[in-house]
């Protein structure tokens, strides 16, 4: 293995199957281990790979590390469920209240808001989401476009019609005859999830804004405000993209058989884009990602609710965007179109980039990066130099550890202590016992000040504001 045009802040990695390009500070990139040199290997393997990347938070996942950005051309391109991610369409959703977070100061009030939101959104894994008026079929061809209006209340008010919008993509079209493929038990299931958090990493979090100063004339066009409260939704597209992913998986390892494709990772599955499995896997994609965004805006729908109650009519929220960081979609980078595969990564484009939705022509689209429970989260701004990456950053802090081996390692003392339990400051969490959470504690991630000084010294992204967590509400 050699290392080419190395600095602090990026690396290019010659592997023996092709090259891996790294975006991340020195101590990050040596933290990664030899693992995910391995993973990468293997990726490359796979046959007419234009270009791979991870970004500073990459860590060992499943078939392919998250963290991960893989790029072939349309024409002889190779789509993977792998490099995608089991949980289609993940992604984050930010939106933007006309609170103060000297309106939430008192520790029972923002437990009063936490219990509120706990009575409209399932926690519980399994259990039946609050929307069951939704026709999963409309939701699954046609994204936020096949919700009822009375869950889109903006819809019909131009000047503050945020809900469909401000988001990376409001409707995936495909070919919906492959929606035949998926089993009737996998939409009953599906439906029931409509609305619902999931468990894992997925979260809403309560947050409090700080405006960084080098980018304040754009958080005053995004509408932020030092002091604002906001939402951050993390969620994806549940059991449908797990139906999916499952699914189209063995579907598309048998072709691989047929075709003698392969390498040491049995895990790692792919398939030319114009064969039948390659078809249907995209296609079914896009009907998860539809899920996806659906979900996500239930879910805000949902609290929108519960801070009316908790507040009053008067409390106010709206979408400031809402972006995925696992799918595989076609995109045009240096007048050639591409497929590219994000999984764990975010994209970030710059000001008067075409792909930008119009609200934020000017200025880019904000990219959603959360810390974690009991850190700082970001909203960023793509480079024009981010351009090198196919405009990837990261999607978060990344883990650090296992779950086990966080679990062993963490007590509930010190979990407690990084909420800040006690204090007038805490971090109001909706579970009575922290031990259910310990997997998720801060101390399982890398810290997210360093990922992110890694974007920004990379000429990835720039931060305009900084979140700051005042109350979450995990899934179990």
């Amino acid at each position: 293995m050699n290392l080419n045009n190395q600095n602090q802040y990026y690396r290019r990695i010659d592997l023996p199957a092709g090259d891996l390009h790294v975006f991340a500070h020195d101590d990050l990139y040596h933290a990664m281990g030899a693992k995910v040199l391995e993973m990468a290997n293997n990726n490359l393997q796979i046959p007419n790979i234009r270009y791979m990347s991870y970004t500073p938070d990459a860590h060992v996942g499943v078939g392919t590390c998250i963290g991960t950005t893989a790029v072939w051309g349309v024409e002889d391109g190779f789509v993977s469920p792998s490099i995608v991610g089991s949980d289609i369409g993940c992604g984050m959703r930010l939106h933007l209240t006309n609170l103060h977070v000297d309106e939430l100061q008192e520790v029972k009030l923002r437990r009063k808001l936490v219990k509120a939101i706990e009575k409209r959104i399932p926690v519980e894994n399994h259990a039946r989401g609050y929307f069951s008026d939704i026709r999963l079929e409309d939701v699954l061809r046609k994204g936020l476009h096949g919700l009822p209006g009375k869950y889109v209340p903006d819809s019909y008010t131009p000047r503050k019609a945020t809900s469909l919008t401000h988001v990376e993509c409001s409707r995936f079209r495909f070919d919906e005859s492959v929606l035949d493929r998926i089993p009737m038990p996998v939409w009953h299931r599906a439906h029931r999830q409509l609305g619902t958090l999931g468990n894992g990493n997925h979260f809403i979090e309560i947050q409090a804004i700080s405006v960084n100063e080098d980018n304040r004339h754009i958080a005053e066009q995004w509408g932020l405000q030092d002091g604002q409260v906001a939402v951050m939704v993390h969620s994806g597209s549940r059991s449908w993209g797990g139906a999916v992913n499952q699914h189209c998986g063995s579907e598309v390892a048998k072709t691989m058989s047929k075709l003698g494709l392969g390498t040491s990772d049995p895990k790692l599955v792919y398939a030319p884009l114009d064969s039948e499995a390659g078809h249907a896997y995209s296609n079914l994609m896009y009907s998860a990602l539809n899920f996806a965004v659906a979900n996500r805006h239930l879910i805000a729908f949902a609290v929108r609710d519960a801070f009316k109650e908790t507040f009053g009519s008067q409390a106010e929220t709206r979408t400031l965007y809402d972006l995925m960081h696992n799918y595989a979609c076609e995109e045009d980078h240096r007048e050639e179109s591409f497929l590219v595969h994000r999984k764990g990564t975010t994209r970030a484009l710059p000001a008067g980039h075409a792909g930008n939705p119009q609200p934020y022509a000017d200025t880019g689209h904000p990219a959603l990066i959360p810390g974690s429970m009991g850190t700082s989260s970001y909203l960023m701004v793509g480079s024009p130099e981010g351009a090198r990456n196919y405009h990837s950053i990261c999607h978060g802090a990344g883990r650090i550890r296992s779950r086990n081996a966080t679990k062993q390692l963490v007590t509930v003392d010190e979990f407690a202590s990084s909420l800040r339990i006690g204090q007038e400051d805490e971090i109001v969490v909706n579970h009575r016992g922290l031990e259910s959470l310990i997997d998720e504690s801060p101390q399982a991630y890398k810290d997210v000040d360093q990922i992110i000084e890694s974007v920004v010294e990379a000429r990835l992204a720039a931060v305009v504001a900084k979140c700051r967590p005042l109350a979450a509400v995990k899934g179990v």
